[in-house]
C-alpha cells in the first residue's frame, strides 16, 4: 500500500498524541506513597492498585511507534519517487530539526522509562528492613514531563517531514530542469535548436 504525506503525518501525530495522553494519565494515577505495614524487623509497603506502570510502558511504546513512523516518513518514496538521503542531509534546516527530534525522543524515552521502572521496582520490592521507611513512589512530575517531551518529539518529526517535502520538491525541480536542458556541445547549457 502506498502512503501519502498526509497519511504518514496522521500516523506520526496519532502515535505521538497517544503517547502524550498515556503519559499524562500515568502521572495523574500515580499514588503519592504506599501504606507501611510494620512487622517483626520488616516493613511491608502496600501500594494501591493503579495503572501507572502499564500506562508508562504504553506511553513509551507509542513514543517508539511515533519515532519509527517519523523517521520512516522522511525517506519514504512518495508516488514511487525516491530521493537520495544525501540530498536531505545537505539541507541545514532539515538536519537541525531531525537532530532536535532525535534528541527530544531520547529525553522523552528517558523521562518515561525512568519513573515507570522505578515505580515497578517499588511495587515488586516492597519488603524493607529499614523500620523508618515511608514507602516512597517514583518522583512526581517526571512522567508528565516525559509525556510533554513525547508530544514535542512528535511535533519536531512533523516539522522535519514538512522540510523533507521541501527538499523533495527542490530535488525534483532541479532534476526536471536538468533534463529540459540538453547541451549541444560539451559544457553548454543552452537547449538544442530544432532542425527542419
Amino acid at each position: 500500500m502506498a502512503f501519502t504525506v498526509k497519511q504518514m503525518s496522521l500516523i506520526v501525530a496519532t502515535f505521538g498524541i497517544l503517547s502524550f495522553v498515556f503519559g499524562l494519565i500515568a502521572e495523574n494515577k500515580k499514588p503519592a506513597s504506599g501504606t507501611p505495614i510494620t512487622g517483626k524487623d520488616t516493613v511491608i509497603c502496600k501500594y494501591p492498585s493503579d495503572l501507572t506502570v502499564p500506562l508508562g510502558y504504553l506511553s513509551t511504546v507509542f513514543l517508539a511507534f511515533s519515532t519509527f513512523a517519523g523517521w520512516y516518513s522522511l525517506f519514504y518514496p512518495y508516488q514511487g519517487k525516491s530521493v537520495p538521503q544525501a540530498a536531505f542531509f545537505q539541507n541545514r534546516g532539515f538536519l537541525i530539526f531531525v537532530n532536535v527530534a532525535v534528541a527530544t525522543t531520547g529525553l522523552a524515552a528517558t523521562f518515561l522509562l525512568w519513573p515507570t521502572i522505578q515505580e515497578q521496582l517499588h511495587h515488586t520490592r516492597n519488603v524493607h528492613h529499614n523500620m523508618e521507611t515511608d514507602c516512597p513512589t517514583a518522583k512526581t512530575g517526571i512522567l508528565g514531563g516525559g509525556a510533554f517531551l513525547s508530544l514535542d518529539s512528535c511535533l519536531f518529526w512533523l516539522v522535519a517531514l514538512m522540510l523533507a517535502g521541501n527538499v523533495r520538491a527542490d530535488f525534483f525541480d532541479e532534476s526536471s530542469d536538468e533534463t529540459e536542458k540538453t547541451p549541444d556541445t560539451y559544457g553548454s547549457g543552452e537547449p538544442l535548436k530544432e532542425s527542419v
